[in-house]
């Protein structure tokens, strides 16, 4: 089952979430409306639907519900923003309210992990526990920004086929290291068919603006803020290293550390089974204590 719920961001931008999953037997809706609410955040250029694995098995115990955040997925995408850090966290705000998910345990990857611990610091009232998968807290600067600007220069836009998506993001994206076909995947989803061939869902210039409120700042501070139990999870080959990763857990002040092997930036779709391995002794944690 995959229900579709409207919802009202920030400044009444319009916000699509989704449930992946039918409760489990022997509970009604109702019932899994009360269970403990899950909050799922992607990344930059993710989708709702890059969780619905994930969804699925947190359904067992949680409501577990995802959001296209603001210009992405279903959500509005409005021509001039804003796309500010301010506006995501409010977006997410409102999704956990309107949702009466509160007190929340908010799941982020990349952006969306940044976006879980912001709120998490800014609205502690609101928030449970947090995941963060793959979000470096220091600043990754002006050449980064620089390099993704040349990044989205270089897509063969449009694509004939979803097969041509696969391939390119799976093994001939410059970007790629070896094939991978999990990337392939994960980009196919946020692709739409057109006159022309098939597009991104999203505007690269929009996530541009969006990576620029972010990009350039450092974000220890808003960590150390943090005062809910928090698991910092970096998959093997992805971009948040040991070393930070692990000063995130020392900086936080009820930190926990988790890696996944094999699995690169896109740790949840790349390896979803070590994913529910690292994440589950943590959740079952929250739920007992």
């Amino acid at each position: 089952m995959v229900r579709r719920i409207d919802l009202t961001g920030a400044d009444g931008l319009h916000l699509a979430a989704w449930e992946f999953a039918d409760p489990p037997k022997g509970r009604t809706s109702g019932d899994a409306e009360r269970a403990p609410g899950v909050l799922l955040l992607h990344g930059l250029m993710g989708r709702a639907s890059h969780w619905a694995s994930t969804a699925r098995w947190l359904a067992e115990r949680h409501r577990a519900v995802a959001l296209d955040q603001r210009g992405h997925g279903h959500s509005a995408k409005p021509a001039d923003g804003p796309f500010t850090r301010e506006a995501y966290v409010a977006d997410a705000v409102a999704a956990v309210e309107q949702l009466g998910l509160a007190p929340v345990t908010l799941i982020g990857h990349s952006m969306g992990a940044l976006t879980a611990w912001q709120l998490a610091a800014e609205r502690p009232d609101l928030v449970r526990a947090l995941v963060i998968c793959d979000m470096r807290a220091s600043a990754l600067g002006a050449a980064s920004q620089r390099e993704w600007e040349d990044w989205f220069r270089s897509w063969p836009l449009p694509f004939a086929t979803l097969a041509d998506v696969r391939k390119w993001f799976g093994e001939d994206d410059p970007w790629v290291e070896r094939p991978n076909p999990a990337r392939g995947a994960f980009y196919a989803e946020v692709m739409a068919e057109g006159p022309d061939g098939w597009r991104p869902l999203f505007s690269r210039r929009q996530m541009l603006t969006s990576r620029k409120t972010w990009v350039h700042d450092a974000h220890w501070d808003s960590l150390a803020q943090v005062r809910c139990p928090t698991l910092v999870v970096r998959g093997l080959d992805g971009e948040l290293g040991r070393a930070e990763a692990q000063e995130m857990v020392r900086v936080l002040p009820h930190g926990q550390y988790a890696e996944v092997p094999d699995a690169g930036h896109l740790v949840h779709y790349d390896q979803p089974d070590g994913w529910r391995a690292a994440v589950t002794p943590f959740l079952d944690g929250v739920l007992t204590s």
